[in-house]
């Protein structure tokens, strides 16, 4: 898989978005970023998994995903190497990480935490 596969793979996704991110592409729904390209170097892109998810990915991802590093891979955000990953399973990540991301902010309303709350998910 190449970079502009993925890119491509996440800008089919409903309503989403490229932006940028500490000089990286990021693809984001709602304003919320689901996955990044380019880091922690070229060959490399990012999904933001729950913890669950991640384990999931790892072990079915034959080396191809793994928890990135500190604390951000703690609490699921997922780095994919691109010459390893299938593009099936990378599909599923994207929408895994889009779902959640999406959803977000419907559940942050329901919890009473609405916008100027200073959380995030």
């Amino acid at each position: 898989m190449t970079p502009d596969t993925f890119r491509a793979m996440a800008l089919r996704l409903p309503d989403v978005v490229e932006g940028a991110h500490m000089s990286h592409p990021d693809f984001r729904v709602r304003g919320r970023i689901f996955a990044t390209l380019g880091y922690p170097g070229r060959e490399f892109a990012t999904v933001m998994l729950t913890p669950a998810e991640q384990a999931e990915f790892v072990k079915e991802g034959g080396g191809a995903f793994a928890p990135a590093a500190g604390g951000w891979g703690l609490k699921g955000s997922t780095s994919v190497r691109l010459s390893l990953a299938k593009p099936a399973l990378v599909g599923k990540a994207l929408a895994a990480a889009w779902t959640r991301k999406s959803a977000a902010p419907a559940r942050a309303r329901r919890a009473g935490r609405g916008a100027g709350s200073g959380k995030n998910s």
